[in-house]
């Protein structure tokens, strides 16, 4: 038997070129476990738990209770899902929420919002401007109109004064959006990077590092987050294709590899514009989560350095083809991970136990890298995928598939085989009599959420030839 790696498979386009297969719905984990380095498992299905008053916009933990915008609403959700309605919001897409010591923030619609846990207030200045993005820092609010950065004054955050205003001036480029780390602030134009940290002075109070300029920005406000000790962003420098970087001590280190490049110049740079990003650190997985129009496609920093490459996968709503990752805004409160619906008004917490979306079932996919046997002809005896199964629901007796292909682009028809009821853990998922090739063949894994399983590696019996 030889074992065939599964944690990223290859097929072939009409490039002619090679592609990288990323799982579907499959989480890779590095942990050895005596079967290999590392296992796929499902990805976490969500437990539907209330309805809220309008899509979910963004979502935070402050004060004890989430706060959300649905809608034009600002709601508080209570452990048991009720949704308390606040206030009014100026509707548009995503929200920003930033805190300082006794206020929420929202910047919504162009326009800014203070909740004090009683009242909820605009600010009116008229110098405020358009309020693109905002954020909180030693006792200001700063926000962006697009073009310069403005403060409020600090002991009356309704209150802008005109002469505390700066802008970026590395590039004349938009400024796109804001994110505080280590008590500095990363300003991001469309094609650059600026790092401020606060000087005092009557002026403006923060001064440009200069050493810390970045010469890639942003795609949008949203397309970048703080991922851990450094701040990851989706776009590119001035000329450039986009990609999935991070910025670190004045320079972008690239993530994306060049299959997610590929992914990303499908879309158009006014579909990226509106890419979410936001990070989740659970169960030693670091994962940075980019949100595209029909799905969403993450990167684990933590398995990335345990297993020595890459490590990225899809989440994907659906039983069929690519559809939009109905989990966004994720929000640890009460002991768990809540997160809202961006297609409907429903909002549910993360549940690793099962791998269905409110109820629905969806797809997962997995392949193989290429078997290459140098032109001589080989005959497969039988594939085994090495798993943990019996984990399904109480009743359901789920099938899963396996197809191949010679060229990397047509596929044969999917053989189906049962993949045990609850409770037969001791289940052995097996293929026998899988055809041959005689130089090289691609594999490839099927399934729904109801075929709870976890694969920990793939096992190939071969005759004939030299494999």
């Amino acid at each position: 038997m030889a074992q065939v790696p599964i944690l990223s498979g290859i097929y072939t386009s009409n490039g002619p070129d090679y592609r990288v297969s990323l799982p579907v719905n499959l989480v890779p984990v590095a942990l050895p476990n005596g079967a290999s380095a590392g296992y796929l498992r499902p990805a976490e299905g969500i437990v539907d738990v209330g309805t809220g008053v309008g899509l979910t916009r963004g979502m935070i933990y402050w004060e004890g209770a989430i706060h959300a915008v649905q809608g034009t609403s600002l709601v508080r959700i209570a452990s048991d899902g009720t949704v308390t309605t606040l206030g009014t919001i100026a509707d548009g897409g995503p929200v920003r929420f930033t805190y300082s010591f006794d206020q929420l923030a929202v910047a919504s619609g162009g326009r800014l919002y203070y909740w004090d846990g009683s009242s909820l207030d605009e600010v009116t200045d008229t110098d405020l401007g358009v309020c693109v993005d905002v954020v909180w820092i030693d006792g200001y609010f700063m926000s962006t109109d697009g073009t310069n950065l403005v403060v409020t004054d600090l002991t009356d955050p309704m209150s802008i004064n005109p002469l505390k205003y700066a802008s970026n001036e590395a590039n004349p480029d938009p400024v796109v959006g804001l994110l505080r780390l280590r008590n500095e602030i990363y300003s991001f134009n469309r094609y650059t990077i600026e790092v401020f940290d606060n000087v005092g002075g009557s002026g403006f109070p923060f001064e440009r590092i200069e050493g810390a300029q970045v010469q890639k920005g942003s795609l949008g406000t949203f397309a970048a987050c703080v991922y851990g000790d450094v701040v990851a962003f989706v776009g590119s420098g001035f000329n450039e294709a986009p990609g999935v970087y991070l910025a670190q001590n004045g320079t972008a280190v690239k993530l994306s590899t060049v299959e997610i490049d590929r992914i990303l110049a499908s879309y158009s740079e006014v579909q990226l514009a509106d890419t979410v990003c936001e990070s989740r650190i659970f169960n030693g997985h670091e994962h940075l989560y980019v949100h595209l129009p029909d799905r969403t496609l993450v990167f684990d920093r933590v398995a990335t350095q345990a297993l020595g490459q890459q490590v990225w996968f899809v989440l994907s709503s659906g039983l069929v083809g690519y559809e939009q990752y109905r989990a966004r805004y994720f929000t640890f409160a009460y002991d768990r991970w809540w997160a809202g619906d961006p297609t409907t008004d429903s909002f549910g917490t993360l549940d690793e136990s099962i791998g269905t979306i409110y109820g629905d079932a969806r797809r997962w996919e997995f392949a193989t890298a290429m078997v290459y046997n140098e032109g001589k002809s080989v005959t497969v005896k039988a594939l085994e995928l090495v798993a943990l199964t019996g984990r399904v629901a109480l009743g359901a007796d789920p099938r899963i598939s396996t197809s191949y292909s010679l060229d990397g682009m047509t596929w044969s028809l999917p053989k189906y085989i049962n993949a045990g009821t609850i409770g037969e853990r001791g289940k052995r998922l097996t293929w026998f009599r899988q055809g041959g090739f005689r130089d090289q063949r691609f594999q490839r894994f099927h399934g729904t959420s109801d075929a709870h399983i976890s694969v920990a590696r793939l096992e190939a019996e071969f005759e004939g030839g030299a494999y």
